[in-house]
């Protein structure tokens, strides 16, 4: 496996009154490679809406099939039609695939380059111009570097300000200005595309006069995190269990206080828990040396769970988890900002203490959380293992 992980997120801003966006973004992430599908629509609102969608998913699928690029490209380009008003195409697009974590392969149609920042700089793309069937099309192929963050846009991005701010636009320039103080500040992708999409949208004085969709993905060291919740049904595996768990590199994170005990044995160290309570309705964290974090089980689980759908959702609740020092808000943090491969450990063994019908979270549940968990975080691109005992 690469050393090297793809964080991607994107999001975009409709026109202003419109219910729904003309841009679309397509992403396949299969037989390692990541294909990501920036379409933009002619025009706004519900056709562009359509146009776009179609683009990027024709794209996404043929490539998912094992269909070369070029193929992809001349498909596209066979396929999209022209806008007898205005003799352009009905959808522009930008395609970047990175292969194995190494390499990516960058096409543009008609859309804003797309911007890399390497080692603080705007790092130049040497592009090859193709014509296919009549269209000029832009191929870029190059290595990949630890810390590299590519952008990529629609152009209500480099529209913004027009009459305003920046009277012809925000331009590439412009954009890699703003955005390289954010290089090397351990911002997740989510964020930065929540950053360049607020700037954006104060230049257009929050009232985008054209659908903006930005899609930004980091390069970055992978960080595997190994969380075990839970002990093992059968007795006897405990130390097989344990002996596996802690073979491994990468941060360790145990949830639940019979759980905790068994690590504390096994490691032959003292189980303290904090006498703070950072938050009433989160129990407290404990210690045990050898071990990044040890939290409660479910209550605590559960909370987690929560913020990080709203963090895949619309990240609304970031200021309640972000800086707090409770068990749910670190685990939370970990599991966003510090780790790429997370590999759950699921012990099966029933508690006694989560049958008791006063308790809010039944035991009934719990493989449901972690299951849950489990795939809120497949969708925000986490490689993710589990394995029961």
């Amino acid at each position: 496996m690469n050393s090297l992980f793809i964080e991607f997120d994107y999001g975009s801003l409709n026109k202003y009154l419109e219910p729904i966006c003309g841009d679309h973004i397509d992403v396949v992430n299969q037989n390692d490679q990541l294909v990501i599908v920036l379409a933009d629509g002619l025009g706004s609102g519900v056709k562009a809406s359509i146009l776009s969608t179609l683009t990027s998913k024709i794209i996404s699928t043929m490539i998912s099939q094992g269909m070369s690029l070029k193929d992809c490209i001349e498909t596209i380009a066979h396929t999209l039609p022209i806008c007898k008003k205005r003799g352009i195409a009905y959808s522009t697009f930008t395609v970047m695939r990175f292969i194995d974590s190494t390499r990516v392969e960058i096409i543009e149609f008609d859309n804003p380059e797309v911007i890399l920042i390497r080692d603080s700089i705007d790092y130049p793309i040497r592009r090859v111009e193709k014509e296919v069937s009549g269209k000029k099309i832009y191929y870029a192929s190059l290595e990949l570097k630890e810390e590299d963050i590519f952008i990529s846009m629609s152009d209500g991005c480099v529209y913004a300000g027009v009459g305003n701010e920046f009277n012809f636009g925000w331009q590439k320039e412009q954009i890699f200005d703003y955005m390289k103080a954010f290089y090397r500040a351990d911002i997740t992708a989510k964020n930065l595309v929540k950053i360049l999409l607020e700037k954006c949208e104060k230049l257009y004085a929050y009232k985008p006069g054209d659908d903006t969709t930005v899609g930004i993905a980091r390069v970055v060291k992978r960080e595997p995190l190994h969380l075990m919740i839970g002990p093992p049904k059968k007795n006897f595996d405990d130390q097989r269990v344990m002996k596996l768990f802690f073979s491994k590199t990468g941060k360790k994170v145990i949830c639940g206080g019979t759980t905790s005990e068994l690590v504390a044995r096994y490691l032959h160290q003292d189980l303290k828990t904090s006498i703070e309570y950072v938050d009433p309705n989160i129990p407290p964290i404990a210690f045990i040396p050898g071990v990044d974090l040890v939290t409660e089980g479910v209550i605590t689980i559960n909370k987690v769970l929560e913020n990080i759908k709203d963090y895949v959702k619309d990240n609304q609740t970031y200021q309640r988890w972000g800086y707090k020092k409770d068990g749910a808000s670190l685990l939370t943090r970990m599991l966003i900002e510090k780790s790429t491969d997370i590999h759950f450990y699921v012990g099966q063994a029933i508690n006694p203490a989560h049958q008791n019908p006063d308790l809010p979270i039944q035991f009934n549940i719990k493989m449901q959380l972690v299951e849950a968990l489990s795939h809120a975080l497949k969708d925000m691109g986490k490689q993710i293992t589990m394995s029961y005992f």
